[in-house]
């Protein structure tokens, strides 16, 4: 996030597209809802479906899956027509202004609408809305990156954010929202396959030569690794031979199980390390039981770039270990020494090899609670908005992005559109809420969302099992008929492991960023006798 959370209740405007924020983010979702109801802030929903926050907006914009480019295209086209650009922030602080502005010409109100169902007049109200607005901020999530065209998304978002002055200032900003905790900070410390800590990357020799040092080593890697994807394919094609997964559980999370079933059962060596015995898990050669949050200490950095301390409340029970102590004693068996990886000297050695934390200590941390970084330095107060005076490039980017179907589009033979989510009683696999006997209560069996009247086009009533199919694989799953959702749209949450949604999502990669289309994908509902004798993907409850 350019800006903070709390910052969201100072916006005059607040955008939100491809985030269900109140269920996949309630906290954030609570200061969006503030804003509105006791701050005047007009609020925009993009979103193919209802959500709650349409309960709360000035304006909900339905688009068509997969159609986000045209319809932010649309909006800038008329903010660039009437005059309703910030000139002056254009003119001082980017680059790139008259090759995106060629572009966004081409897609007027009425061209955006016939690719992306919103009519013309709502894309200029928008336009209006947002673009008049003295402090407008953008808020997305995992709706916006989870595409063929995701890296595009987010250019076009940051397109409509320096078009119309909204960076580098309070209650403004371009706010992505992490999908798990501390997500932000496992990427910070180089959980990324191009990068060392810091976002040092891998290809530069002062990087290399500074973390050699450090670690006592010889030569460290000089070309990226593989994304999550890749390295799955590659265990498809038998080029990767071992896997060691650190609290993940792509049997639920990643697309097309069928495929993926197949890559982990060809690895020679599957080592799985987490706090439950999850669907990866039971699939492994060799099982490490970690520590959860409360057993141990160090910290996370959310959403929002806050560093915050984690405290020990209890020991981990049985052999359960410490994430840092496993992987320090696996190196060590295999003839390396990390010597003390306790978290305080962990922190020490983060703020001496990772500039935006150089100035975060454990020290600090009790005193002032938090710090935002970038923070280089021990005198520094953190930096809770990015990009004040200037870029971290030096001057913004404005990109020209032309609109690209998905990979993957309704026709005869599967006629709906399927995008997937989640639910606000479960967090991502469900690993640890479908063990809780409350929240199964209240939200124990899976759904495809529907609309009412393709349900009665098929004949579905409320409740009824179906069978949902892609070209990848089929699952069985009980009928929600909703007004929620357009017609020709369908929603899954991935939740569960018994009825798992992404069984039928496409693996086709953003080809910037490696990320699936989990988002849009063709699929078909069988019912009745035609559903009888499918072969359905049904993977162990770990509930």
């Amino acid at each position: 996030m350019t800006n903070s959370i709390d910052d969201l209740e100072k916006a005059d405007c607040i955008l939100v597209t491809g985030s269900n924020t109140t269920e996949a983010h309630p906290i954030v979702g609570l200061r969006i809802k503030r804003a509105v109801m006791k701050n005047d802030c007009k609020l925009i929903v993009a979103e193919p479906r209802r959500i709650r926050l349409c309960d709360y907006a000035h304006l909900w914009l339905k688009q068509l899956p997969g159609t986000d480019v045209a319809l932010l295209n649309g909006m800038m086209n008329v903010i660039l027509e009437e005059g309703l650009a910030d000139e002056e922030f254009i003119r001082e602080r980017t680059e790139g202004f008259e090759e995106f502005k060629k572009v966004v010409e081409r897609y007027t109100p009425e061209r955006a609408a016939e690719i992306c169902g919103v009519p013309a007049d709502q894309i200029r109200e928008a336009a209006h809305i947002f673009a008049s607005a003295e402090r407008a901020a953008i808020v997305y999530c995992m709706g916006i990156t989870q595409h063929t065209t995701g890296v595009d998304n987010v250019l076009s978002l940051a397109n409509l954010a320096m078009l119309t002055g909204n960076i580098g200032k309070e209650g403004a900003g371009l706010n992505p929202l992490r999908g798990q905790n501390n997500v932000q900070g496992a990427c910070d410390m180089g959980g990324l396959p191009n990068v060392l800590p810091g976002y040092q990357s891998v290809q530069d020799p002062r990087a290399r030569e500074k973390f050699a040092r450090v670690w006592g080593v010889e030569n460290l890697p000089e070309k990226p690794g593989l994304t999550v994807m890749e390295m799955m394919e590659a265990a498809a094609q038998g080029k990767v031979k071992a896997l060691y997964i650190m609290g993940e559980n792509p049997m639920v999370s990643d697309p097309d199980i069928r495929h993926l079933q197949e890559a982990l059962d060809k690895v020679e060596l599957l080592v799985v390390q987490d706090i439950f015995l999850t669907e990866t898990a039971r699939r492994a050669h060799v099982v490490l039981p970690a520590a959860s949050f409360a057993e141990k200490e160090g910290t996370f950095t959310n959403t929002d770039r806050r560093v915050q301390r984690v405290r020990k409340a209890v020991e981990p029970p049985g052999d359960a270990r410490e994430d840092s102590w496993i992987v320090a004693e696996v190196s060590r068996r295999l003839g390396y020494d990390m010597g003390d990886v306790s978290a305080s000297a962990v922190m020490e050695e983060i703020a001496s090899l990772t500039p935006q934390y150089g100035g975060i200590s454990y020290q600090r941390l009790e005193e002032l609670g938090y710090l935002h970084w970038p923070c280089p330095t021990p005198d520094h107060p953190g930096t809770p908005i990015l990009h004040v005076e200037k870029f971290t490039r030096g001057k913004g980017l404005f990109s020209a992005v032309e609109f690209k179907p998905p990979a993957e589009l309704p026709d005869e033979e599967y006629p709906f559109y399927l995008t997937t989510g989640r639910i606000l009683f479960h967090y991502h696999t469900g690993t640890m809420t479908r063990r809780s006997a409350g929240i199964e209560a209240l939200a124990s069996t899976n759904e495809v969302w529907m609309n009412p009247e393709d349900a009665r086009e098929l004949g579905v009533e409320e409740g009824e099992h179906v069978v949902v199919q892609s070209r990848r694989g089929a699952i069985r799953i009980r009928a929600k008929l909703t007004e929620d959702m357009p017609q020709k749209v369908l929603f899954i949450p991935f939740h569960f492991g018994e009825s798992p949604a992404n069984a039928l999502t496409n693996p086709a990669l953003d080809p910037v960023a490696k990320i699936p289309e989990y988002k849009v994908a063709a699929v078909r509902v069988l019912v009745g006798k035609e559903a009888e004798g499918v072969d359905v993907v049904s993977l162990s409850s770990t509930g």
